[in-house]
């Protein structure tokens, strides 16, 4: 199931980095061999990224599988916290290009639960779910799990994994930010504990436009969760909002998750991934109100029923204006059934704009380039900084890959880097609205992007032929509203909260 993959930029030279989490020996959880460190690969801004994981003190001891980055204490250089199985790791940015393991010091030491034993997280969020301007950390549980008493599966006489009917489900976590160092474990408090589920991903965004960010949370082979933020608590609210289930009523596997707009509405919607002959479900928001899913209607249904996804990210990768969706794709099963493809190429599913359609390029996309593979984690960013986000993708057992975007008819774009002074320093949870001649779209910023995985990275926008945005509204998370207006296109904007 790992690993995890976090762009971000650890050193704040303007390059965008790269973190990938590792596993370990199976049987001890422990990292007994060089092979399982994890990396960190500094940005030269030359095409090479150098390993730089000793130095950074960021090798890891246990089995990692998720990562999320963000600035937890706003010293303006990105933290990590590592999520894995019964150990997660807060990782502290000392801005000197090394980390400290502050994750005792900080009180969310995964100890074992009273009642769910040690836990199985696969990736977290950060989140500043109080608008105190301090990041708060959601984390996402799978399940209850134990080498000594792993069940024993066969397919037609063959060992293979379990699926998770063989295994009890384990609730998320919350814990908030006291801003001294230190988090207080509110998960009960706040209604997460009361939801056992199999998570899989966790996705932020302000579904109803209250203030307030509220976060989805897939379950593999359950209903999902949909965590309504009421400012002192969370609602679980996925079947009224018609979001727990896909059209057909039935669990499916769902995987990795992202929450944005992708009709240029101002409400964001939702797209997640599962596995063969179950879709990409998307659902359309419906004013705040509840979903609409879409999946059907739109084309996603007939382009992704015979594909099998981990990891989604929702960028507009041509710039033309209306966002596009990728997907890491990859079976789980080392038999599979026939029929099924374990080993798959990834793909992007390009936006049709007003038409609402979506069409599946792989490769076309020239994502053949590469084997296929059990993809997993994945990630996105601007390597080389030329306007088009680019993709770095994990796959199991094969090495890495960085997809470089080379849309040649790639429009105008905008790049909007936030600085939060009251809100937090990342400026995560706030919404972003473009006007431009061509109309008016709208994005947020979240580093909780993908499956097990992390963007760090500025808000993009594409313009197609337009040469700059009428105005820009930023709606910081502390309530403060700006607006820029004229706005050149084609350059990364640094936005300071006033």
């Amino acid at each position: 199931m790992i690993g995890g993959v976090a762009v971000f930029d650890y050193n704040r030279d303007g390059r965008s980095d790269l973190f990938f989490t590792n596993g370990a020996n199976l049987e001890t959880l422990k990292k007994d061999a060089p092979k399982f460190r994890n990396r960190l690969f500094r940005n030269d801004g030359n095409g090479v990224f150098t390993d730089v994981t000793e130095k950074a003190g960021l090798a890891g001891t246990g089995y990692d599988g998720g990562v999320a980055a963000a600035d937890y204490d706003n010293d303006g250089y990105p933290d990590l916290f590592v999520a894995g199985v019964h150990r997660n790791t807060l990782y502290r940015n000392n801005g000197d290009g090394t980390f400290t393991d502050v994750t005792a010091k900080a009180g969310i030491a995964n100890a074992p639960d009273p009642q769910f034993g040690p836990l199985w997280a696969v990736g977290a969020a950060w989140v500043d779910v109080n608008h105190d301007g301090l990041l708060d950390l959601f984390v996402v549980n799978y399940l209850q799990w134990d080498y000594a008493s792993e069940p024993r599966c066969d397919y037609k006489g063959v060992p293979d994994y379990c699926a998770p009917r063989s295994y009890k489900g384990l609730p998320n976590q919350l814990y908030l930010n006291k801003g001294d160092g230190t988090f207080e474990d509110v998960s009960e408090k706040w209604g997460i504990r009361a939801h056992v589920g199999k998570g899989m991903g966790a996705a932020v965004a302000d579904y109803d436009l209250d203030g307030l960010p509220d976060i989805f949370a897939t379950n593999d082979a359950a209903a999902n969760f949909l965590f309504h933020n009421t400012g002192s608590g969370f609602q679980e609210v996925a079947f009224p909002a018609g979001v727990a289930l896909a059209e057909d009523g039935s669990f499916i596997s769902g995987m990795g998750a992202d929450f944005r707009d992708v009709d240029n509405d101002g409400y964001p919607d939702i797209a997640f991934v599962a596995l063969e002959r179950q879709t990409f479900p998307l659902f359309q928001n419906n004013g705040g109100r509840d979903f609409r899913e879409i999946t059907s209607a739109s084309g996603m249904r007939a382009a992704s029923l015979n594909k099998a996804g981990f990891g989604v990210g929702i960028f507009d990768f041509d710039n033309d204006g209306w966002k596009d969706i990728f997907v890491s794709r990859g079976d789980v099963l080392a038999h599979p059934m026939p029929g099924t493809v374990t080993d798959q190429l990834n793909t992007v599913f390009r936006n049709g704009g007003r038409a609402g359609k979506w069409q599946a390029l792989t490769e076309e996309a020239g994502f053949d380039a590469a084997p296929a593979a059990r993809h997993r984690g994945l990630a996105f960013g601007d390597f080389d900084g030329d306007g088009r986000v680019d993709v770095v993708a994990t796959a199991i057992g094969r090495p890495a890959e960085i997809w470089m975007n080379r849309s040649p008819q790639a429009g105008h774009w905008l790049d909007v880097a936030l600085e939060g002074t009251k809100s937090n320093r990342d400026g995560i949870g706030a919404r972003v609205k473009l006007v431009s001649k061509s109309g008016t779209q709208y994005n947020h910023m979240t580093s909780a992007v993908g499956y097990a995985s992390s963007s760090l990275a500025p808000v993009h926008f594409g313009l197609g032929s337009e040469e700059k945005a009428d105005s820009i509204e930023i709606r910081w998370p502390s309530g403060a509203v700006q607006v820029l207006n004229d706005v050149a296109a084609d350059r990364r904007l640094t936005v300071r909260e006033p």
